[in-house]
C-alpha cells in the first residue's frame, strides 16, 4: 500500500510539531505549512489524503482555505479550532470539513479521529454508503420523503434535498431505525465512527442543519428530540 500523505496547516510551531509527530507515527508522510496560500499550493502539488487545518491562520483563514480545497480535492479535512463553541458555527457554515477538533486535544484523540475518517468511504457523495443487501435500497419516510441509498438521493415530493455527506448519513441511520430512539452515542459510533462522546453536541448541530433543510421542502417534522437520550425518526 502506498504511503498516505498529509498536509499540516498550522501557524503555531508547537501544535504543528505535535500534529506532525502524531500523523508520522500513524504512517503518514507529512508536509507542514504555516499559511493558507502556501497550503493551497502544496495541496495542489501533492494531492494529499489528509489535511489538518487550523481555523485561525494569518491572511486567508481556515474557512476559506477549506472551501477552496473542496473545489479541487476530496481529501479528508480535519479542522482544528481554539474553542469548542466555534465547532457549532463551522458546522452551520458547512465549510466542507470532515471533522472538527477543539484545542487542546490529546495525541490519542487525534489518532482515533483520523483513523475513524479512513474507515469511512472517501470520494464523491454518490459513491458512499450504498444500500447493503440487508437494508432497503429506498427508504420511504412518509409524507413524501424518499431516500434512495443507491443513488445517494433524498427527495421530498420529488424535489431534491441538498444534504452534506454527514447529514445524509444521519438521515439514513435515523430513518432505518424509524420509531426507535437512537442515542447520541450510537450516532457518533455509526455516523462518525468514533467513541469520543465528549463531542456529542456536534450531533445536535448536524441534526439541526438536517431539520432546517427538510423544512425548506415540507412542514412535516420527521426527527424528534428525546431529551437526555437522542433522536427518533417518525416515518411512515
Amino acid at each position: 500500500m502506498a504511503e498516505r500523505r498529509a498536509v499540516v496547516v498550522e501557524d503555531d510551531p508547537s501544535i504543528a510539531e505535535l500534529v506532525s509527530e502524531v500523523l508520522g507515527r500513524a504512517g503518514f508522510a507529512v508536509t507542514r505549512v504555516a499559511d493558507g496560500s502556501q497550503a493551497l499550493a502544496v495541496i495542489a502539488e501533492t494531492n494529499p489524503d489528509l489535511v489538518t487545518l487550523d481555523l485561525s491562520l494569518p491572511g486567508m483563514d481556515g474557512v476559506e482555505v477549506c472551501r477552496r480545497i473542496r473545489d479541487t480535492s476530496d481529501c479528508y479535512v480535519v479542522m482544528l479550532t481554539a474553542r469548542a463553541q466555534e465547532i457549532d458555527v463551522l458546522i452551520g457554515l458547512e465549510v466542507g470539513a470532515d471533522d472538527y477538533i477543539a484545542k487542546p486535544f490529546s495525541p490519542r484523540e487525534l489518532t482515533a479521529r483520523v483513523a475513524a475518517l479512513f474507515r469511512r468511504p472517501r470520494g464523491a457523495p454518490d459513491q458512499t454508503r450504498a444500500a447493503s443487501p440487508a437494508s432497503p435500497a429506498v427508504i420511504d419516510g412518509g409524507a413524501g420523503l424518499l431516500v434512495d441509498r443507491n443513488a445517494h438521493l433524498v427527495t421530498i415530493d420529488g424535489d431534491v434535498v441538498d444534504l452534506t455527506r454527514t447529514e445524509y448519513d444521519l438521515l439514513c441511520h435515523l430513518a432505518t431505525r424509524s420509531g426507535t430512539v437512537v442515542p447520541r452515542g450510537e450516532l457518533l459510533r455509526e455516523v462518525w465512527d468514533t467513541e469520543f462522546t465528549g463531542d456529542s453536541h456536534v450531533v445536535d448541530v448536524h441534526v439541526a442543519n438536517l431539520r432546517r433543510k427538510l423544512r425548506l421542502h415540507s412542514t412535516t417534522s420527521w426527527i424528534r428530540t428525546v431529551r437526555g437520550v437522542g433522536f427518533r425518526f417518525d416515518g411512515a
